[in-house]
């Protein structure tokens, strides 16, 4: 899962970013209004964390502009206001949420979840043949069998299976599951796809092989028969 992080006090944003990482979460963070929006414009994100006050271009105005061009992304606003019209105005331009400064990380990180599975078409487990991934309990498990993934496994296969049978390219999957400043010249994407082959196909083998490697245009998931 992949958060943009727009907020213009550096401590604050950066605190978020490490305790978001932390729970998984691939973060970008961003101090300035106009590159926040042009990022959340143009790159695929579960949640969007938009502070109202940022220089450039204020977090109500990115929130309607995004609403305008169907980019429909859950928004949390963040705001060291509490008046009653900042909320209402907050709503009335397109933000899922609503939270005021000072708060805990633990009632923001309950905000996401809730958003992500409100915006995911699929909230129970994700199942593909007798693969089974649990997104609130964080347990994957084939046949019945407990699959112990890394962090960054467990986000990548998670993005699979809510793709079933979809060739995903190379692009998609670095958009997705790693922050905006990774290297795309690494060949971390290969790594686990690999590993994550080994743990699904290789170590269950009298089960179908899910992982596909589509030539020239990127990985698949599912249960199709037909190789490419």
């Amino acid at each position: 899962m992949r958060i943009l992080v727009v907020e213009d006090e550096k401590t604050l944003a950066e605190s978020l970013k490490t305790g978001l990482t932390d729970e998984k979460f691939a973060v970008d963070v961003i101090n300035d209004g106009k590159e926040g929006y042009e990022l959340a414009a143009t790159e695929e994100y579960d949640t969007i964390i938009l502070d109202i006050m940022l220089p450039g271009m204020d977090g109500v105005t990115i929130c309607g502009k995004l609403r305008a061009e169907d980019i429909h992304t859950p928004i949390i606003m963040l705001t060291a206001k509490d008046a009653l019209d900042d909320k209402l105005t907050g709503f009335m331009y397109g933000a899922d949420d609503y939270l005021v400064k000072p708060f805990s990380f633990e009632e923001l990180l309950a905000r996401i979840r809730a958003l992500i599975r409100r915006s995911t078409v699929k909230e129970s487990v994700l199942k593909i043949d007798n693969l089974l991934l649990n997104p609130s309990a964080h347990i994957v498990t084939r046949k019945g069998k407990e699959i112990s993934l890394t962090g960054k496994e467990y986000a990548l296969l998670e993005y699979f299976m809510h793709h079933p049978n979809q060739i995903l390219t190379r692009e998609q999957i670095l958009n997705h599951v790693w922050d905006y400043s990774y290297d795309s010249m690494s060949n971390i994407i290969e790594v686990l796809i690999r590993r994550l082959r080994n743990k699904i196909d290789r170590d269950f083998p009298e089960d179908k092989k899910l992982f596909t490697t589509v030539r020239g245009l990127g990985y698949r998931l599912g249960t199709q028969d037909e190789k490419i």
